[in-house]
C-alpha cells in the first residue's frame, strides 16, 4: 500500500518524533518530591503518558499514593508545581527518535504540509521543535489545551485539515497511541501506527491503523 495522493502528514508527538520520557519522568518526581512520595521510574511513568498533562499528574499521584481519590486542591496544586518543573526542563534529556530528522528531511523535500497534534500542552511545542531543530518541517501545531476537545476526538484532525485547506481523503495521521489511531478512525483518516512508542503497554496494532510501521523511517516506502 501506498499513500501517494496524500497532501498533509499529522504527526503525534510525545512518543512518535520524540522520545521525552526521561524530562516529563523528571518533573514527576520533582512534583512528587514535594510531597515526601517516592520518586517513580521511566518504566512506570511511561504507562500514564498519552492523554495529557493533567492525566499524567493524576496518574502518577494515584500511583505514588496508593489511592485513587485525590483531593482537588491536591491535585490542583500537583498540577502547577509538576509545569513549573516541566517550563524549567523541558528538553535536556528529549531526543529524537531514530530516523526521524531524515525522514522528515525527506517527506519536506517531497513537498508535503506537515503538522503536529500532541496532547501535550501546547506551552511546550515550540521549545522542543527548536531545540531539537525541526520546527522548519511543520506549518501547525496543536496542543492539547489549543481546542476543546482532544485526541482521540476527530475534531483536532479536522481543524488542521481545515486549516491546511486539504480534504481529510487527503491526510494522514502519525502515530504511537491508540488516541491517534482513534482519532484518525472518527475522522474518516488513514493512519500510519509506530510501533515503538508509548501505548500504554498495548500493541498499536490491535487498534487497526492501516498500516504499522515498526521504525520511523519505515514511513518513507509509503509517502
Amino acid at each position: 500500500m501506498n499513500f501517494k495522493n496524500k497532501e498533509l502528514i499529522i504527526f503525534d508527538f510525545d512518543g512518535t518524533l520524540i522520545n521525552s520520557i526521561p524530562d516529563l519522568t523528571l518533573a514527576i518526581n520533582k512534583m512528587l518530591s514535594h510531597y515526601n512520595l517516592a520518586p517513580l521510574t521511566i518504566q512506570q511513568v511511561t504507562p500514564f503518558i498519552g492523554n495529557g498533562a493533567k492525566l499524567l499528574v493524576k496518574r502518577a499521584l494515584i500511583f505514588a499514593m496508593n489511592n485513587d481519590n485525590i483531593p482537588d486542591t491536591l491535585f490542583e496544586e500537583a498540577f502547577r508545581i509538576y509545569l513549573a518543573a516541566y517550563e524549567k526542563d523541558t528538553c535536556v534529556e528529549t531526543c529524537l527518535f531514530p530516523g526521524v530528522f531524515e525522514t522528515l528531511q525527506y517527506l519536506h523535500k517531497k513537498g508535503y504540509k506537515m503538522a503536529i497534534c500532541t496532547n501535550k500542552p501546547y506551552v511546550f511545542i515550540e521549545t522542543i521543535l527548536d531545540k531539537l531543530n525541526i520546527k522548519q518541517f511543520f506549518t501547525l501545531w496543536i496542543g492539547e489545551d489549543t481546542l476543546p476537545q482532544k485526541k482521540p476526538s476527530a475534531v483536532p484532525l479536522l481543524y488542521l485539515a481545515e486549516k491546511a485547506n486539504v480534504s481529510v481523503d487527503n491526510c494522514i495521521m502519525v502515530g504511537d497511541s491508540k488516541n491517534d489511531i482513534l482519532a484518525a478512525q472518527n475522522a474518516g483518516m488513514q493512519s500510519i501506527g509506530v510501533s515503538y512508542g508509548y501505548n500504554y503497554n498495548e500493541h498499536i496494532a490491535d487498534y487497526n491503523p492501516t498500516i504499522v510501521a515498526n521504525n520511523f523511517s519505515d514511513i518513507q516506502k509509503y509517502l
